[in-house]
């Protein structure tokens, strides 16, 4: 199985404060794989080393087996990593459409010119059109984001996100703030994705994680506690005793 991801011994401290230690995972090609654990379990420290946010204290990241440890935030989104976190502003002024085809255009070089004739984004403009119809956003293309529904916004966020072509799809809590029924329905469209884009999520709410992770890792006290299918996990007693007491049953 060739792998997206991994990493080796991925570690980070904060001077005597351990926030991951000796992580080493591997992420399969075309994954639907779910990072868990109680609060303080280390993912969003785990999710910044494999970003760039944070160098590690020790061990390595690698994309598509090249290293990529040392390298900034927006060389490994060039290499195909990419986290909806980094993308913050939403752009309210413009339209759906707009605002891919403007992600389109600066992944092309082309950010600083997009906006003086439509006809020179045409190639742009058609594939923001096609990455909204794969988020089934296309209906509301001409919507000003700032008009958008929560959840909608935050299919945005992952639009944007598609525009610079990642390989590897980093989300954290993406259903945050969401009502049940929309996270559901934002869920359903991230899992319907391509293949050839691996996706690794946080999330929080467990009837989520199990019903489209198709892998899930425990991280427990900055280190992980144990990796396997959600079947596999909902039957572990250690995760039980940490994490999810009596929230798997049935």
């Amino acid at each position: 199985m060739t792998h997206a991801l991994r990493t080796h011994g991925l570690s980070k401290s904060f001077g005597a404060f351990k926030a991951n230690s000796d992580i080493t995972l591997a992420f399969d090609a075309g994954a639907r794989h779910a990072i868990i654990g109680p609060n303080g379990a280390g993912k969003t420290t785990f999710i910044n080393l494999l970003t760039g946010v944070f160098p590690p204290s020790a061990g390595d990241v690698f994309l598509d087996d090249e290293r990529v440890s040392g390298m900034a935030q927006h060389e490994r989104v060039k290499r195909g990593m990419t986290r909806t976190f980094q993308i913050n502003t939403l752009f309210p002024g413009l339209t759906v459409l707009e605002s891919v085809t403007l992600a389109c255009c600066e992944r092309a070089g082309a950010g600083a010119v997009w906006w003086r004739t439509a006809a020179t984004a045409t190639t742009q403009i058609d594939e923001a059109r096609e990455i909204l119809a794969r988020l089934r956003l296309d209906r509301d293309a001409g919507i000003e984001t700032r008009n958008l529904p929560y959840g909608k916004q935050r299919l945005l966020e992952i639009a944007l996100a598609l525009a610079t072509r990642p390989k590897v799809l980093l989300l954290d809590e993406p259903a945050a703030g969401i009502p049940s029924a929309e996270s559901a329905e934002l869920f359903a469209v991230i899992a319907s994705l391509p293949r050839d884009v691996s996706i690794i999520f946080i999330e929080h709410d467990m009837n989520l994680v199990f019903k489209f992770a198709e892998k899930i890792t425990v991280l427990v006290g900055g280190a992980v506690l144990v990796e396997g299918t959600p079947d596999e996990i909902a039957r572990d007693k250690r995760v039980r005793e940490v994490y999810l007491g009596e929230a798997v049953h049935g």
